[in-house]
């Protein structure tokens, strides 16, 4: 074990706190604005032929914002979000992974730590070894291993109260709530497990079994909170997402025998 001097313990301290402070920060902007989007949407805004365009326009933001939601909760199972902090990155993790789809916090962490100690492996919950190139079958099979019956009910009963109770249209349910969830499920599966553990006829670069996506900064962004960045994320699992860009142009600029 490496002990710290005394100087080296501020400086760490200082970058913990730095780390906590961005994390906390760009987590409460997605959180803010995925909240803003969802009740103006629901409780607000007039669903109408005209309004339509736009609509879609929210539904897709409001598609990457879940996508932060569940982002940001696995940065906190890493304990990367806020580091030092377990009971606040527990609290904050399992608040936004049952806000996404009523997960089990429990369930999700430890199936994620599984991931990380036999990644593309039959003994990945993540991974499909009977279906290790197919996208359809694998998305199908990631569904019935983490979209349970907890998840069903929270689903259900927010549908159920929105529609039968607070009068919200069902036609607004639908294309504003339902079809942004799912539409971040296939994409937080495609960027952020699909791409980067499918089989191909390049082999892996070691026993993680993960890639990584060329992908600029900003589509990186897009795609998947720079999760695309993966065999990065497997080889630093505690560096936060929105660090992952930096380790992966160092990565690059080393491989390439330039300077990072």
């Amino acid at each position: 074990m490496q002990f710290m001097t005394d100087a080296a313990a501020p400086n760490i301290e200082m970058s913990r706190v730095r780390q906590s402070v961005i994390g906390l920060g760009l987590a409460f902007t997605n959180v803010a604005a995925w909240l803003v989007i969802h009740f103006y949407s629901m409780f607000v805004f007039d669903l109408t032929w005209a309004s339509l365009p736009f609509a879609l326009v929210m539904g897709a933001v409001q598609c990457w914002l879940s996508v932060g939601l569940f982002i940001i909760s696995h940065d906190a199972m890493h304990g990367s979000l806020a580091p030092g902090r377990a009971r606040l990155n527990s609290a904050i993790g399992a608040s936004l992974l049952f806000l996404y789809a009523g997960f089990s916090w429990d369930k999700m962490r430890n199936a994620h730590f599984d991931h990380h100690k036999k990644p593309g492996s039959p003994g990945d919950p993540d991974f499909d070894h009977e279906n290790p190139r197919k996208f359809r079958r694998w998305y199908m099979t990631f569904l019935k291993r983490y979209f349970g019956w907890q998840s069903l009910l929270f689903v259900s009963g927010v549908v159920a109260i929105y529609w039968l109770v607070l009068g919200v249209p069902v036609e607004k349910i639908v294309l504003l709530y339902g079809v942004p969830a799912i539409a971040s499920s296939v994409q937080l599966f495609y960027f952020g497990t699909f791409r980067p553990h499918r089989h191909s006829d390049i082999a892996f670069a070691d026993w993680h079994n993960a890639r990584s996506d060329d992908f600029g900064v900003l589509a990186s962004l897009a795609s998947c909170f720079h999760f695309g960045y993966h065999h990065e994320h497997h080889l630093n699992p505690n560096v936060p997402w929105w660090a992952l860009s930096d380790v992966h142009r160092r990565t690059v600029a080393k491989a390439s025998g330039g300077v990072a």
